[in-house]
């Protein structure tokens, strides 16, 4: 039996490649995990760089970690630029799905007041008769006494 996906579903299925990647950087970029290891690596490309007595690969003002860091820096933005438009597309189609539901949801409402409306004034309707025929035959039982 075949399911019917999800709004969420039907959204990652439509992602490409490029897509899927932007998203996993921009995730990746965006962690604390990620923040940590690039924290310990600068400092251990410092440390070994100060300490070096032989060979010093970027001395210091560190000129080589600044391009590392200024490339870092000029792709990653674009993709995590990228990964956020993305997300605004999925909020965009998550408030169009949320309106027709709540849209659905309102008519379904409506149609279901209308019927107890008419459900009500049926029992009413019902109610009268019954206390008009039980005073007609309490009438008819006073005059046959």
């Amino acid at each position: 039996m075949a399911t019917q996906k999800t709004w969420h579903e039907k959204h990652h299925a439509s992602l490409s490649f490029g897509g899927r990647v932007a998203d996993a950087v921009a995730n990746g970029m965006g962690s604390w995990k990620f923040i940590i290891l690039q924290t310990v690596l600068v400092l251990l490309w410092m440390g070994l760089n100060l300490v070096g007595f032989m060979f010093h690969w970027d001395v210091y003002p560190f000129i080589l970690l600044n391009l590392l860091f200024s490339t870092q820096a000029a792709y990653a933005a674009p993709i995590i630029m990228m990964s956020q438009n993305r997300q605004n597309e999925r909020d965009r189609m998550h408030a169009e799905q949320d309106y027709k539901t709540n849209k659905d949801a309102k008519q379904e409402i409506e149609a279901l007041t209308i019927k107890l409306k008419s459900l009500e004034v049926d029992k009413l309707d019902k109610i009268i008769e019954m206390l008009q025929e039980q005073r007609n035959n309490s009438t008819k039982k006073n005059l046959a006494n």
